[in-house]
């Protein structure tokens, strides 16, 4: 009798330890688990100065970043290649900033301009061009955009205003100083450039 009381006090005890063995895995597994996630959405909080005070700001997935960059490195290629001021070295030095950004199809478009007297028209009546962006439409199964801008010309006397519409590729490349997205945009061309105002300058 007491021989059995032994064994079922060791079996009682074996059954209690294993119990608690394993509840204590299942502790540890799931603190464990909760500690990684806070880990990793911790890393996802970054803080930027904004003029010397820190600023939280998140990370976002990688498509939704590429996105942006696809968006923003058309944008910069239009700024600069159709922000032209009277000064022929500034205009030289945009273009060739923005020839960076594109494939053969930029300097294609360069070279037509330039034979058809388009910047030397700008350096002789003293104009001064500058864009800006309404939108960009981007594709990212077939990798196109359409750009969608407003071109503003001012001369001497007028101001002229031009819609303007390209369309293009893109692909990923390798990032560089001169191409920090890693993007280059191919087969651009322009498919509308046409006036939507001209208003003559008032003289005091």
């Amino acid at each position: 009798m007491l021989l059995k009381n032994i064994e079922t006090k060791i079996k009682v005890s074996l059954i209690t330890s294993l119990t608690s063995i394993a509840a204590s895995v299942v502790i540890v597994g799931f603190v464990m688990s909760f500690a990684y996630s806070m880990v990793s959405d911790s890393r996802k909080n970054i803080y930027i100065l904004d003029n010397g005070i820190p600023v939280l700001v998140q990370q976002t997935g990688q498509d939704v970043n590429r996105m942006v960059e696809y968006k923003s490195h058309i944008n910069l290629y239009h700024m600069l290649f159709f922000t032209l001021p009277p000064d022929d070295e500034f205009m030289k030095n945009n273009i060739n900033k923005s020839m960076y950004l594109i494939d053969k199809s930029g300097l294609t478009e360069y070279n037509n301009l330039k034979e058809k007297g388009y910047y030397n028209a700008i350096l002789s009546s003293s104009a001064s061009l500058s864009i800006k962006t309404d939108s960009i439409e981007i594709d990212m199964d077939k990798h196109t955009f359409r750009y969608y801008g407003v071109q503003r010309i001012e001369r001497d006397t007028r101001i002229l205003t031009r819609e303007l519409v390209t369309t293009g590729g893109f692909k990923d490349v390798m990032r560089s100083e001169n191409n920090p997205h890693g993007v280059l945009i191919t087969n651009w061309k322009t498919v509308l450039n046409k006036d939507i105002s001209d208003v003559k300058k008032k003289s005091f």
